[in-house]
């Protein structure tokens, strides 16, 4: 059976033998029909406990901002997957891949479709970090399929560092909330907090997490560099999935962010300069995939932008537009890839007239495009609709604003669809395979729907955007055939949208400069520059540290001592360190500890091997005998017997060196005559400090200690100690051997492959 594509073997046949991208189809269908009836049954939450010392807790709600993800999560992925079935194969042949690489692409696409349910139900801030972070992990394999491509392994490590690194301003901003006010659960900080620097801190904290992950100006360069994934991974995690992440934890956390005008107020801006930055440079691209990553970054500042307008019917907005988005924009991705498969081309400059060879392709890409130009019938008309609404209680700046935006998108979409469907055919597509095309006109068929009938969605954004108004939220779209201001608003943006269209000159020169400018100064070169200083810096600290054994050390210690200076400078110090009266057995502990002292001075001074291990093993013991006098006999023994092994076995060594001590130098070399007193300072005093300070004044919060005691006799010991080295330490053992093994595993695989090769 040959394939018209390639003209080798039709890999259609090892589509249906492909039973992990069907599994993972069906598996997301029987999601969808899950959280389908857990949203009309009216959701529920679960609360149960995971680190209670911590306050925290594994507390998830499917209240409506968690169905409408999930629904979007499972649905969307329920097509894309079937999709990849199909697609994934033709893909492995055409860079002649086994077939077993399937199985480092599904198990990660749903494990990402898993940790995007998890984080829309999520409602504990440690939680959503977790799953938050799991996403971003998913994606780096995901993006990096193609490994043995640079482009690929680049944009993957990108996309990881780009959306991981500022994750942690998440998980600052989730701690910061909770030193304040006592917990890390949402609807109870929705609760407690109020107007504040703590919240303005906070919330732009968790802000920043948000906006890298969904791709907005200026954190907005991963996304088309993303675009070296597989036509699925792009369908799925970057329109309706990953993307989507950010916008949601936005809406999770909105009644919180909502408390502060400096949030909301960055919030405004950087969805204006998404939709501004993405739309003209969507303008201006070849690539398919390219324009439509473009034309992501702009469509989701729409939803950022809502955000940052507050109110019930912003909310409510942003939620219908998610939903919107999400279809169409896999619709027009799943297009695209359908299009390069038929091809062989993935540029507009060499597409054209494929709407008179494949006409279902074009209709339902069409559909999909309306459904982004928001023409009427489609979806899209109602998304603008609401988009216009909010923005006219917001003034004559956002209305003139929001014209543009839906103005700007007509344009580039409207662009992308004609380069490829109309005029002479450029370059003659191949038979397409029905897997290819039959997910696209679902896909339509749904933004069509919502256009003639938008009650369902409707419903489902109220609910979804009550939770991030934190009241409820009514909104009515319908078609009016009068001069609303809605209305106008419209017939304003696609009547500037065809004039930006025909104007192909100021069009593409206005995108080029300003993908020129970002090229010179954007924040991708920023971010280039940062990671070759980083290496740099890295290199050069690496060069140092393992230079010699004193480099080694000082790299702990000193970094070690200056965060304990840091920590003494912060924390207020009024009566923590105290001198307690010298009584009992304590005449006898100092003359140990001056000992100590001593012989610490000589082993680091001499330059004898016996004297160096003598005096070791006289800190040792004199230690030991401390342990001993402060009523721990059980450590006194046990440090007995260490000291004692460790000066027998460095005696032996010493035994089998050679009689005469190598060479030294005379002194020490320029520059470093301080260097060995100022570091050992620095570590010491640090170390003293922490030291007195804690026992100066030792926490009063519960100790573990209790709850050990309590366990000893239901792990069959009388002894806590006993307890404690038989279970935890014995517990820890195990997984340093079970890491031990992993590493065997590898070497021995490593070897194995070097004699194969």
């Amino acid at each position: 059976m040959s394939d018209a594509t390639t003209g080798e073997a039709d890999p259609s046949t090892d589509t249906q033998r492909d039973w992990q991208g069907w599994s993972c189809s069906a598996a997301a269908a029987a999601g969808f029909l899950v959280c389908l009836v857990g949203w009309l049954r009216g959701g529920g939450t679960l609360s149960l406990p995971w680190a209670p010392k911590l306050g925290v807790r594994l507390e998830f709600a499917f209240d409506g901002l968690a169905a409408l993800y999930a629904l979007l999560a499972t649905g969307v992925g329920a097509v894309v997957f079937g999709y990849g079935a199909r697609y994934l194969s033709q893909h492995l042949a055409d860079h002649r891949r086994p077939r077993s690489e399937r199985r480092r692409f599904w198990p990660w696409m749903a494990l990402f479709a898993v940790a995007m349910v998890g984080l829309a139900t999520a409602t504990d801030l440690v939680l959503v970090f977790v799953f938050f972070d799991l996403t971003a992990v998913c994606s780096y394999f995901l993006i990096g399929f193609d490994r043995e491509r640079r482009e690929a392994r680049t944009a993957a490590l990108t996309a990881l560092l780009v959306t991981i690194v500022p994750a942690v301003a998440l998980l600052a901003g989730a701690v910061l909330l909770y030193a304040t006010y006592g917990t890390f659960s949402v609807p109870e900080l929705v609760e407690r907090v109020e107007p504040g620097t703590t919240t303005t801190v906070a919330g732009l904290l968790i802000a920043v997490a948000a906006l890298a992950k969904s791709a907005q100006v200026p954190l907005h360069f991963w996304l088309p560099r993303a675009m070296e994934a597989p036509t699925p991974v792009s369908a799925y995690l970057h329109s309706a999935a990953m993307v989507a992440a950010g916008v949601l934890v936005l809406g999770r956390v909105h009644p919180l962010l909502a408390r502060s005008e400096v949030v909301l107020t960055v919030l405004l801006i950087v969805g204006l300069a998404s939709i501004a930055v993405g739309g003209v440079l969507a303008l201006g691209r070849d690539e398919l995939k390219q324009v439509l990553a473009y034309s992501t970054i702009s469509q989701y500042g729409y939803v950022v932008t809502l955000y940052g307008m507050v109110g019930a019917s912003a909310s409510g907005a942003a939620a219908f537009y998610v939903v919107v988005h999400a279809v169409a924009k896999s619709a027009l991705f799943l297009s695209a890839g359908a299009v390069t498969t038929a091809t062989g081309e993935d540029r507009l400059s060499h597409l054209g007239g494929l709407g008179r060879r494949l006409p279902l392709l074009a209709g339902a890409t069409g559909v999909a495009a309306a459904t982004l130009a928001a023409l009427p019938l489609t979806g899209g008309f109602f998304s603008d609709e609401l988009f216009f609404g909010a923005a006219k209680e917001q003034g004559p700046v956002l209305v003139v604003a929001a014209v543009l935006a839906a103005a700007l998108t007509f344009a580039y979409i409207g662009r992308y669809w004609m380069r490829l469907f109309l005029g002479p055919i450029t370059t003659a597509p191949a038979a397409l395979s029905r897997a290819l095309v039959v997910p696209v006109v679902l896909l339509a068929l749904v933004a069509l729907a919502v256009g003639v009938l938008p009650a369902p969605i409707t419903q489902l954004a109220e609910d979804a955007g009550a939770v991030s108004h934190a009241a409820p939220v009514a909104m009515s779209p319908a078609y009016h055939l009068d001069l609303r201001a809605t209305n106008v608003m419209a017939l304003a943006a696609w009547i500037l949208g065809a004039l930006l269209l025909a104007a192909t000159g100021l069009r593409d020169r206005v995108s080029r400069a300003l993908a020129a400018a970002g090229d010179r100064v954007g924040p991708r070169r920023a971010y280039t520059a940062s990671l070759l200083g980083l290496r740099r810096w890295s290199g050069r600290v690496h060069d140092w540290e393992t230079r010699d054994l004193r480099s080694s050390i000082a790299a702990v210690l000193v970094p070690a001592g200056g965060l304990a200076a840091a920590a003494f400078a912060a924390t207020p110090i009024a009566q923590a360190y105290s001198v307690g009266p010298i009584s009992g057995t304590d005449w006898l502990v100092l003359p140990l500890l001056a000992l100590t002292g001593v012989a610490t001075v000589v082993a680091a001074r001499t330059r004898e091997r016996l004297s160096i291990v003598l005096a070791l093993s006289a800190v040792g013991f004199a230690l030991a005998a401390v342990y001993a006098l402060r009523a721990a006999p059980d450590v006194a023994l046990v440090a007995v017997l260490v000291e004692t092994m460790l000066t027998l076995v460095f005696l032996a060594a010493l035994a089998r060196l050679p009689g005469t001590e190598p060479r030294r130098e005379t002194g020490p070399r320029p520059g470093r005559r301080w260097r060995d007193p100022v570091i050992g300072a620095i570590a010491g005093l640090g170390a003293f400090a922490v030291i007195w300070g804690y026992l100066s004044e030792p926490r009063e919060a519960p100790s573990v200690s209790a709850d050990q005691i309590r366990l000893t006799p239901a792990a069959h010991g009388q002894d806590v100690v006993t307890v404690i080295v038989a279970d935890f330490r014995g517990l820890d053992t195990l997984g340093e051997i079970t890491v031990l093994l992993i590493a065997a595993v590898g070497v021995a695989t490593l070897l194995r492959r070097g004699r194969l090769w």
